[in-house]
């Protein structure tokens, strides 16, 4: 199969992730990336910091048009991640490749657990030391590892702001590219090239995969999307772990 089918192919599955279920999606680019096109593990979390970051922006508009953006909290909980995402984007190259790969898989089984919990409601009280925590290690994921960290921004909105999921779908889509947006600039300062030739078609079939992820959310049942997802996301955390050992 060419490269360019690849990258379309994996786009795709990224995009679908993303509209479905709103985040998860550098989880998998991240992975695609870099057993299906031959990406060091470096260069695969910039890629994936330029997916996320323009298909979140996308995901982003399309939720401040519908006014479900709360702009003011969500730009606080983001800037509480801006210093933590520069710190571990600057460090990224500089760690093994074995060691990146095994962080990796440890966030992808993370993923595919949070995706299998049951989701259940807490209580409506904003902690606002416990909100800047989180956003500061949110940020420090997105730097060091490429992804959005979308499946756990929106817990985190929920539980720890006392968001409606509604809102905290689109405000966590504004954290998510806050954080990808400034470990990209780090990244992209530190001389790490870019295979526009793949990254670009990738990122053109996440954009519009995303919109038909969305309808297939409103067809399926949530809980098997996420069943699903998990399921992918643990296949994939046992083969970067493998990988990083062997």
């Amino acid at each position: 199969m060419s490269e360019l089918i690849l990258a379309l192919t994996a786009g795709g599955v990224v995009g679908l992730a993303l509209g479905a279920l709103g985040g998860g999606g550098g989880v998998l680019a991240v992975p695609a990336l870099i057993y299906l096109l031959g990406f060091t593990p470096v260069e695969a979390t910039t890629a994936s910091l330029l997916i996320v970051t323009v298909t979140s922006l996308t995901a982003l508009y399309a939720h401040a048009r519908a006014g479900a953006v709360r702009w003011r909290s969500g730009a606080l909980f983001a800037a509480a991640g801006v210093l933590p995402a520069a710190a571990t984007a600057s460090l990224a190259d500089r760690l093994p490749g074995a060691l990146l790969t095994a962080a990796f898989a440890g966030v992808a089984g993370l993923a595919a657990l949070r995706m299998l919990r049951p989701d259940t409601p807490e209580p409506a009280t904003v902690r606002p030391l416990k909100a800047a925590g989180t956003g500061a290690g949110l940020g420090a994921l997105t730097g060091l590892l490429g992804v959005g960290g979308g499946f756990l921004a929106v817990p985190a909105l929920v539980g720890v702001l006392a968001f409606e999921l509604r809102a905290a779908v689109a405000t966590g889509l504004l954290v998510v590219s806050v954080n990808s947006v400034v470990s990209l600039a780090v990244r992209g300062g530190s001389g790490t090239g870019v295979d526009w030739a793949v990254v670009a078609p990738f990122t053109a079939a996440a954009v519009l995969a995303a919109w038909d992820g969305k309808r297939l959310a409103a067809k399926m049942p949530d809980a098997m999307l996420r069943r699903v997802f998990a399921g992918v996301l643990l296949a994939v955390a046992v083969l970067m772990l493998v990988d990083a050992v062997r």
